[in-house]
């Protein structure tokens, strides 16, 4: 009862013009209703595609849980939610390279190649935090460390063995992979960016300082549901196939 108290008064003082506010709203509200689409739609696949969805699910779950303690935090305090932020990264992100894997199963990926983007993404995040929010006297060398995890996850998927995995398997595969390399490449481009426009570094005198939130918001929400879809049409074209 105290919570429910506390959350009503948090949005009665909410004001209209808090855009960034809003897109915290927005953004729990999508991501539980993909949560609610995805897990809903399990029954409809057999085991092989069922994990790949139940994984999109339960990425858009955990981001839905944060954001809503990312909008009350914003509400209260009218700050970037850093901390909670990166804990959601740091479950989301390394499923959503899982996924990569579970599409190229067909294809004989192995799970050393699962393990391999998961340890880059949590290098990526966990130097990430390093530089925004415990030495941010050293973000440009905590950043740097944080790019380079990001472009061998990104050398993986568009030229590695990942991406020979999918066209050897072509077709629907080999299509939803490049899509999720787009995301990868062009959606995943937003965050790098609103670490250096956070931070203090050589990049500063360049790009300004300033709070990127609603990118970062309308950002996930765009990441997150995309690639859950984007898994979902796969799905449902491989088992329309086999049906």
């Amino acid at each position: 009862m105290k919570t429910l108290l506390l959350l009503a008064d948090v949005t009665q003082k909410m004001d209209p013009s808090d855009y960034v506010g809003f897109t915290f709203f927005v953004g729990c509200m999508a991501m539980m209703a993909a949560s609610a689409f995805f897990f809903l739609s399990l029954n409809q696949f057999d085991k092989k595609w069922r994990t790949s969805v139940l994984v999109s699910g339960l990425i858009t779950f955990i981001a839905a849980v944060h954001y809503f303690y990312m909008r009350d935090y914003w509400a209260a305090n009218m700050e970037s939610p850093t901390f909670f932020r990166y804990v959601d990264w740091i479950l989301t992100v390394p499923l959503m390279c899982v996924e990569f894997y579970l599409i190229l199963k067909v294809a004989g990926a192995k799970q050393s190649l699962m393990w391999k983007m998961i340890l880059f993404s949590v290098i990526m995040l966990v130097t990430g935090y390093f530089g925004e929010a415990v030495y941010p006297d050293q973000a440009a060398l905590w950043g740097g460390i944080s790019g380079l995890a990001y472009f061998y996850i990104v050398y993986e998927i568009w030229l590695g063995s990942a991406k020979k995995l999918a066209v050897e398997a072509g077709g629907d595969i080999l299509h939803a992979h490049k899509i999720l390399c787009w995301f990868v490449l062009v959606g995943w481009a937003i965050y790098p960016l609103g670490y250096m426009l956070g931070t203090e570094g050589w990049y500063t005198s360049i790009l300004g300082s300033g709070s990127v939130d609603v990118a970062y918001n309308i950002a996930d929400a765009i990441n997150k549901i995309g690639f859950g879809l984007v898994i979902y049409a796969l799905a449902v074209k491989k088992q329309g196939a086999t049906a």
